[in-house]
């Protein structure tokens, strides 16, 4: 099955739109597939907050969708959101919805599901949606209609998924807590990888993993990459699922120190954010949530030689995050942020991979990130306490500069998935709220 999916360009298992999966794609780069790059787009519907900053005027439409995760994009003008329900019976549904207004145009049935954790949804190659969400897949047509159904093997939720170059999807089971539902990090389990080919979702394969894993999955080419509790671990999809045995990336090696979240692949390693444990006590925030003594850090591994380092995002311990961090591959700069500690932090990356501080910033953020790459604007978020409002802030990635700021209407924070639109706009997803985000014109 190794190779790319028949009749597509080698490497595209994606649909060709700005954002067809979570993270514009399986390296998680968070980068627009190949839409524009931010830029003028209107704004329009009720519930519209206009905001002018320093250098953008930005307008935001929301709208109250309990339990979103994200959202994706498929032809011109298909905006895609999937929601779930709650408990260890709960199901997803995904809405297609209007692109400015919000407003759903369809719904799928429910789709069974198991224990809640956010899934994933994603515009495959060959035009259909895969959604993956407790412990359970499905294939949906663009008209939300379901072509096929299956139960995944263990009775816990899967946290994603990637699509390889032959089209065929892989996931992973979650071995972390969740809110209520505290795991001992004695008794977590290892995972599996689980191979589902595209048509009717049969299983292909199946992979014990060293270690648990909390972290979703990352991809480059036919490798697939797993932060797990105590290290990176690859493993190489050929027609079966093969660990590689000789790739040693051990990242835990500080008391106090705690697991890694998602990594972003680029400029030849894997970069994520470790100190996750305490996220299952958001209570509408991670801040001050944190349950580590070590420093929050920036880890680098490389792919090569499964070399890694690290340097500090803030020197405080109860630092915590849950997403992973952005590396701008164009301008060399990394950016992490400690969600526990409301700091954000960027580097500059040199030539051997060494970071050295470019810029901070004291800011809640919490959720993925969001890079358009021309303009160099970097869209994160802030959660005011004191309001109990989150926010959408636009930096400049290579000042830190803020550059507008508004409201989301979200009382919650986001560590959730932005994604970018057809037209220089962006969608940001919270548990409470789905909000559009047009950048206007830049400041003269």
């Amino acid at each position: 099955m190794a190779g790319h999916l028949p009749g597509t360009p080698p490497g595209t298992s994606y649909w060709p739109s700005p954002w067809s999966c979570e993270d514009g794609g399986p390296g998680r780069l968070q980068v627009p597939m190949g839409g524009p790059a931010a830029g003028p787009a209107p704004g329009s519907g009720s519930g519209v907050t206009p905001c002018v900053g320093p250098g953008r005027d930005l307008t935001v439409t929301s709208r109250l969708a309990p339990a979103a995760t994200m959202v994706v994009t498929r032809d011109p003008g298909e905006v895609y959101l999937l929601r779930h329900t709650a408990g260890d019976d709960a199901i997803s549904f995904v809405e297609r919805i209007d692109p400015v207004t919000l407003e759903p145009i369809l719904r799928s049935p429910d789709l069974a599901g198991g224990p809640t954790w956010p899934g994933s949804l994603a515009a495959h190659a060959n035009g259909s949606l895969y959604v993956v969400f407790g412990n359970h897949a499905h294939r949906l047509e663009a008209d939300l209609s379901v072509v096929a159904t299956t139960a995944l093997p263990r009775a816990r939720p899967y946290n994603g998924f990637v699509i390889m170059p032959d089209g065929c999807l892989v996931t992973k089971d979650f071995a972390g807590s969740r809110p209520g539902l505290p795991v001992a990090p004695a008794d977590r389990e290892a995972c599996e990888l689980v191979v589902l080919e595209p048509d009717r979702l049969e299983i292909l394969d199946r992979c014990a993993l060293a270690e648990p894993s909390i972290a979703r999955l990352s991809a480059e080419g036919d490798d697939v990459y797993v932060v797990g509790d105590t290290g990176l671990l690859r493993v190489r999809w050929d027609g079966r699922l093969r660990p590689d045995t000789a790739f040693h990336a051990p990242y835990r090696t500080r008391a106090g120190q705690t697991y890694g979240w998602d990594c972003v692949l680029a400029l030849g390693a894997a970069w994520f954010l470790d100190n996750g444990d305490g996220t299952e006590g958001y209570t509408g925030t991670l801040r001050g949530h944190g349950l580590s003594t070590a420093p929050l850090h920036l880890v680098r591994t490389d792919l090569l030689s499964g070399a890694v380092t690290s340097v500090e995002v803030c020197a405080e311990p109860g630092g915590l995050v849950a997403n992973p961090p952005l590396i701008d591959t164009d301008r060399s700069i990394a950016v992490g942020y400690d969600s526990g500690n409301g700091v954000m932090r960027a580097f500059d990356i040199g030539a051997d991979g060494a970071l050295t501080p470019r810029w901070d910033r004291h800011q809640n953020h919490g959720s993925h990130l969001l890079l358009f790459p021309d303009s160099g604007e970097l869209l994160t978020g802030h959660h005011d306490p004191d309001r109990m409002i989150d926010q959408a802030v636009l930096l400049d990635i290579g000042t830190g500069a803020e550059l507008a700021r508004a409201d989301t209407g979200s009382p919650l924070q986001s560590v959730l998935f932005p994604a970018a639109g057809f037209d220089g706009d962006a969608y940001l997803v919270t548990f409470s709220t789905v909000s559009r985000l047009a950048l206007g014109t830049p400041a003269g």
